[in-house]
C-alpha cells in the first residue's frame, strides 16, 4: 500500500465519491488514501479458488461472498479496507451498494509487500469489526493458512493449517482441502 500524492484530509463521503471513479483502488486510513498495488498469479488464483468454493457452500443459505473490489468499512476506526475475500451473513449490509460494515469472515491472501501489514495493523483494525468470527491469512509461497477465530470470550485464538489438510472455517461451518485451495498455483520449491 502506498500513500498517494500528498493529500489534504478526505472525509469518508469525499473518499466513496472519489472512488467510483477512479481507475486505480485506494484503501482510506483516517482521512488519507493509500493506492493499491496489484496482484501475482498466485494471488489471483488462490483468490478464485476461494471464492468459487466458498459461494459453492453459502448459496441460498443468506450469506454473500464479496471478492476485491468490494470495502469493509470500520466506522469507529475511520477506515475503509479492500480485503481479499469477505462474507458477510447479516441482513443489514444490502443496503450498503459500496462497501460492507458486519462481515462475518475476512481473508487476505498475503504478499512480500502486505504482509506484515494484514497480520499486524490491519489484523488489529479488523478487530474493532463486531460480527467479525474469523480473520485469515494464506501464504501464496507454501500451503499455510492461519485462521484466527474470536472465542466465546472474546479473544483471538490461532488455528494454522500446512499440507493437506483441512481448512476449516467455523463462521461458515465450511471444511476445505488445502489441496482445493491450492489448486493449479505453482509454489516454489523449498
Amino acid at each position: 500500500m502506498n500513500i498517494s500524492q500528498s493529500q489534504p484530509y478526505l472525509s469518508p463521503e469525499e473518499y466513496l465519491e472519489i472512488e467510483k471513479s477512479s481507475q486505480i483502488k485506494h484503501e482510506y486510513i483516517q482521512g488519507q488514501i493509500y493506492s493499491m498495488a496489484g496482484a501475482s498469479d498466485a494471488h489471483v488464483t488462490i483468490t478464485a479458488n476461494l471464492v468459487t468454493l466458498l459461494r459453492n457452500h453459502i448459496r441460498g443459505t443468506g450469506c454473500r461472498v464479496y471478492v476485491a473490489d468490494m470495502k469493509v468499512r470500520i466506522e469507529s476506526l475511520n477506515i475503509f479496507y479492500y480485503p481479499d475475500i469477505m462474507v458477510t451473513c447479516d441482513q443489514r449490509d444490502p443496503k450498503f451498494d459500496y462497501f460492507k460494515r458486519y462481515p462475518s469472515l475476512i481473508i487476505e491472501v498475503l504478499s512480500p509487500s502486505t504482509e506484515a501489514l494484514d497480520r499486524g495493523d490491519k489484523f488489529s483494525d479488523y478487530q474493532e469489526i463486531e460480527t467479525l468470527q474469523e480473520y485469515v491469512v494464506i501464504s501464496q509461497n507454501r500451503q499455510r493458512v492461519d485462521c484466527f477465530r474470536r472465542n466465546l470470550a472474546g479473544r483471538w485464538e490461532l488455528y494454522s493449517y500446512r499440507k493437506n489438510q483441512e481448512l476449516q472455517l467455523n463462521s461458515l461451518n465450511f471444511s476445505c482441502s488445502l489441496t482445493d485451495v491450492y489448486e493449479d498455483v505453482s509454489l516454489p520449491e523449498k
